[in-house]
């Protein structure tokens, strides 16, 4: 069965120049011209990605996918627009965007994009829900949104509990700070500061501080590593 894309362009000859090159890659494509049509199609949860442009009559970009999100719908979205500065890509994946790519484009670029957040949304709708997770004596309980260590809870706030868990989903593993930036502030790129470094020291501190072992690691040069160790 074709993947099926949504179009979100009023530029007509850009919307028929991504249209037709996706229906030559195997994708079936439906195109729309404006902000609330793209809604209206996007709540229909029939599609496996939309691609939209930011500046479009009606609603704009930035409102439909944040419109989208609210409805609970977790369709990829990828923005497709000549606005290019490093604040407008913030923007776009603040709004819910899960990929922004700057016009003018090459559709070999649009294509890979395409297929990377395809498989990302296949592989996330495969893995099994699960509602806690556990690293030696922490456990994370995803629904409840606590934490405890060998019984006791640990409070954390908002941004840590997500830190927390992205490390929890890759224990054993080292996670790089260009990866935390991505998956918990969502900047692409290095913004230069060491947000990443705070959060973890002050993190490490609830997690360690009146327990006997160590369990949130630094990897000099790498990152940083969730893991019993010895």
């Amino acid at each position: 069965m074709s993947r099926k894309i949504l179009i979100v362009e009023d530029d007509a000859s850009t919307a028929a120049y991504v249209t037709k090159g996706l229906a030559e890659a195997g994708y079936a494509v439906e195109q729309c011209g404006d902000g609330r049509d793209g809604l209206f199609l996007a709540s229909e949860g029939i599609f496996d990605l939309i691609i939209a442009d930011r500046m479009l009559p009606r609603l704009d970009g930035l409102a439909m996918v944040s419109a989208i999100r609210a409805a609970g719908i977790s369709t990829p979205v990828l923005i497709l627009s000549a606005l290019a500065t490093v604040d407008d890509r913030v923007d776009g994946l603040k709004a819910g965007a899960d990929d922004y790519l700057c016009k003018p484009f090459s559709f070999a670029e649009l294509s890979a994009r395409i297929e990377a957040l395809v498989r990302r949304s296949d592989r996330a709708a495969s893995e099994p829900t699960r509602t806690k997770l556990s690293v030696g004596d922490l456990e994370i309980d995803l629904l409840a949104r606590t934490v405890t260590r060998a019984g006791k809870i640990i409070p954390v706030g908002a941004r840590e509990f997500n830190l927390l868990e992205f490390l929890a989903r890759h224990a054993g593993q080292v996670v790089t700070r260009t990866m935390m930036l991505e998956k918990i502030w969502n900047y692409h790129f290095d913004p230069g500061s060491n947000v990443v470094d705070v959060h973890i020291g002050r993190l490490r501190r609830k997690l360690e501080e009146g327990f006997g072992s160590p369990i949130l690691h630094t990897v000099r040069g790498a990152g940083y590593r969730l893991a019993v160790e010895g």
